[in-house]
């Protein structure tokens, strides 16, 4: 997937914080910088679950 669908991110929401996303394109992953969570992006779909979310160092 080269490019998420502006409407797709915007319905799209963090799991845990409900708050909004980020999308990284080159990462292929959805960023919570809320919740610090980078969702991954497998096979053009968004894997929305807390459990498969990476930890990441937002400051």
């Amino acid at each position: 997937m080269s490019d998420i669908d502006g409407k797709m991110l915007e319905a799209l929401i963090c799991p845990q914080t409900g708050g909004p996303l980020v999308y990284d394109a080159s990462a292929q992953e959805l960023i919570s910088k809320s919740a610090h969570l980078a969702y991954p992006i497998r096979e053009a779909i968004p894997i929305m679950l807390v459990s498969e979310a990476r930890e990441i160092d937002e400051t």
